[in-house]
C-alpha cells in the first residue's frame, strides 16, 4: 500500500485526517479537494448525457422519461452514492449512472418492458451483486484473476478513457464507411473550434502535468472552459445537435437565464416489479438480469482495480483497502440507481482524473458528491463545461494508466495474447466487460491447451464459461424462444 513520502510525517493532524488516512496515504487536504473537484468536472457531463440517453427512447408502451426529472435523479443518485462510497470505503472513486447499462436499457430493454419495469430489473441486478459481494463470492472471483490480467484491465481502461475523450471531443469521428470506420476530425483534419480547443486544452494540461504543477489538471480544465466561453461569445457556435456542423457536441459553454432550477424528483421510487409475463417471457427477463449483472459486476471490478493501481493503493495482488465493502457498496449503487430511475450507478473511470490531481482518500468523494447534490439545483452552471474540454482530462488520465503495462512481462505469448485482447477489446467495443471477458476466456483456453490447465483457478473456469454465455446471449435467447 502507498505510504507518505520519505521525510513526511504520517501522524494524523486531526480526526478527519485520521478517519480518511489523508496523511498516511501521502495526500493533503488541498490535494483531496482539488482531486474531488476535478473528478466532478470530468463526470459532470453525465447529468446531461444520461437524460439524453434515457429520455430519448420510448418504452414498450410508448412512454418517455421526462428529461428534467432524469437529470435531477442522476445528480441525486450520483451525489448520494459518491458520498456513501467515500465514507464507507475511504476510497476516491466517484459514482454515477454507468454509460454501458443506461444505453442497454434505452436501446434494448425498454423495447420489451416499461421504464418502471426496466428500473425494477436494475434493482434486482443490484441485489444480486450485493449478495455476491456480501457472501465473499465476488472477492473470491476477484482473487482468482491473474495479476497480469488485472494490470491489463488497468491499461485497457486507460485506452478506453482516452478513446472516450477522443470521440467526445470530435478528434476521432465515425466516417460512415466500412473502411476505415473511424477517422481524424472532419475529412481527416481538425475542422471545428470545439475540437481545436480540445487540442489546446490537452497540450496545455499535458505541459502542466509534465511540469508537476499542483492543480495542473484543474488549471487546464478551467483555462479550457474560459477559452470555450470566450469562443462561444465571439462565434456563437451553438450545439451541433441544432444543425451546426461546427457546434459543441453536448453542452454549450454559455449561461442564459437563471443559473438556478428546482430539481424534479418525481421519478424517485418509480419502479414496477409486476412484470407482464404475457408481454415478455420469464426467460427474456432472466437474460436481461444476467446481462446486467455481468456488465455491472466486471465493469466495476475492472474499474476499481485500475483506479486503485493508479492511486497506488493496490498491493502486488491487486487488492486495495476495504475491498469487500467497496464491492458491496458498488452493488448498492445499482439498487439506488434503479430506485431513482437514473440507471445503475457504478464507479466511474473518470475518477482517474481526480486521482491524477492528487486524490487518495474518500475525502475527495465528499467534495465530488457535494458538487453533484448542488448540481441538482445548478444544472445550467453544470453544463458550462463543454464535453470537448472535459475530454482533454480523460486523454491525460488514459496516458497515466497506460504506464501500468511496464509491469507486465509480455515475453510469454500465453500471457501476451490475453493481455492484448483485454487491452484492445475494451476501447474497440466501448465496453470494459467485453474486454475483461475476452481476456478471461482467452487466458483459460490458452492455458488449458498449453499444458497449464491445473494452474487456472476453478472459479476462473466458471467465470470464463459465464462470459461465453454472456457473449452468446442473443442466440441463446433466440434458441430458447425468449
Amino acid at each position: 500500500m502507498t505510504t507518505a513520502p520519505a521525510g513526511r510525517t504520517t501522524e494524523p493532524k486531526n480526526a478527519i485526517d485520521r478517519f480518511f488516512s489523508v496523511t498516511e496515504r501521502g495526500s493533503t487536504f488541498g490535494g483531496e479537494i482539488r482531486g474531488g473537484l476535478v473528478t466532478f468536472v470530468t463526470m459532470a457531463y453525465i447529468v446531461i448525457l444520461n437524460p439524453i440517453i434515457l429520455s430519448g427512447s420510448p418504452d414498450v408502451e410508448g412512454n418517455l422519461l421526462p428529461f428534467p426529472a432524469v437529470g435531477a435523479a442522476t445528480a441525486l443518485a450520483a451525489g448520494v452514492m459518491t458520498i456513501a462510497f467515500g465514507l464507507v470505503t475511504r476510497l476516491p472513486f466517484g459514482f454515477a449512472a454507468g454509460l454501458g447499462i443506461n444505453a442497454f436499457l434505452a436501446f434494448s430493454v425498454v423495447g420489451q418492458v416499461t421504464w418502471p419495469e426496466a428500473m425494477a430489473l436494475v434493482v434486482i441486478n443490484g441485489l444480486v451483486i450485493v449478495l455476491l459481494a456480501a457472501t465473499g463470492l465476488r472477492k473470491m472471483i476477484f482473487d482468482a484473476v491473474p495479476l497480469q490480467l488485472k494490470l491489463a484491465i488497468t491499461v485497457g481502461i486507460g485506452l478506453f478513457i482516452a478513446f472516450i475523450g477522443f470521440v467526445n471531443s470530435g478528434f476521432v469521428t465515425a466516417t460512415g464507411e466500412a473502411s476505415p470506420p473511424v477517422g481524424l476530425g472532419v475529412g481527416g483534419s481538425v475542422a471545428t473550434i470545439p475540437t481545436l480547443l480540445f487540442v489546446v486544452t490537452l497540450v496545455l494540461t499535458g505541459i502542466l502535468v509534465a511540469l508537476r504543477v499542483k492543480g495542473g489538471l484543474l488549471i487546464g480544465l478551467a483555462t479550457g472552459t474560459v477559452l470555450a466561453v470566450i469562443a462561444e461569445a465571439i462565434w456563437h457556435l451553438g450545439a451541433a445537435a441544432d444543425g451546426n456542423a461546427g457546434g459543441w457536441s453536448l453542452t454549450v459553454p454559455a449561461l442564459t437565464g437563471s443559473p438556478f432550477s428546482l430539481p424534479d424528483l418525481s421519478l424517485v421510487g418509480a419502479v414496477d416489479f409486476g412484470f407482464d409475463l404475457g408481454r415478455v417471457s420469464a426467460v427474456a427477463l432472466v437474460m436481461i438480469v444476467f446481462t446486467l449483472v455481468f456488465s455491472n459486476f466486471f465493469d466495476a471490478m475492472g474499474t476499481m482495480t485500475g483506479l486503485a493501481k493508479e492511486a497506488e493503493l493496490a498491493d502486488e495482488k491487486g487488492d486495495f483497502p476495504r475491498i469487500k465493502s467497496a464491492l458491496i457498496v458498488e452493488g448498492l449503487g445499482a439498487v439506488v440507481g434503479g430506485a431513482t430511475s437514473s440507471s445503475s450507478n457504478t464507479v466511474f473511470i473518470e475518477s482517474g482524473a481526480g486521482i491524477g490531481e492528487g486524490a487518495r482518500t474518500g475525502l475527495a468523494n465528499l467534495v465530488t458528491g457535494a458538487m453533484f447534490l448542488l448540481a441538482m439545483f445548478l444544472t445550467p452552471l453544470t453544463s458550462i463545461v463543454p464535453t470537448e474540454i472535459a475530454a482533454a482530462a480523460l486523454v491525460i488520465v488514459g496516458a497515466m494508466m497506460m504506464a501500468q503495462i511496464a509491469h507486465i512481462d509480455l515475453g510469454d505469448f500465453r500471457v501476451l495474447l490475453p493481455v492484448f485482447l483485454t487491452v484492445t477489446v475494451m476501447p474497440l467495443t466501448y465496453s470494459i466487460a467485453n474486454g475483461i471477458g475476452a481476456g478471461f476466456v482467452s487466458w483459460v483456453v490458452i492455458q488449458a491447451f498449453s499444458g497449464r490447465a491445473r494452474r487456472v483457478s476453478p472459479l476462473l473456469w466458471v467465470v470464463a464459461a459465464g462470459f461465453v454465455i454472456f457473449f452468446a446471449r442473443g442466440p441463446i435467447q433466440a434458441l430458447v424462444g425468449g
